[in-house]
């Protein structure tokens, strides 16, 4: 899979987790996104987040980059 396809797909995989928490109450959403990718999301994956987002995370939602505040940024590889 080339690089530019992973980003599709982790850009589409964390908005739709943001799209369920958008459910949950304002406060509570934002926690819900991170704690979601911090329990279900290996390193490499949070990793390739983390450097869209260091990018200027273009095509994510606002609850995913409010929300990246709370992930574990994994270790560089």
């Amino acid at each position: 899979m080339s690089h530019d396809n992973t980003n599709t797909k982790l850009i589409y995989m964390a908005n739709q987790i943001a799209t369920f928490f958008k459910s949950q109450p304002e406060s509570e959403a934002a926690q819900g996104v991170a704690t979601h990718i911090n329990k279900y999301w290996e390193p490499r994956m949070r990793r390739k987040l983390f450097e869209h987002i260091d990018k200027g995370g273009e095509g994510l939602t606002p609850l995913v980059l409010e929300a990246a505040a709370k992930i574990k940024r994994p270790e560089a590889a």
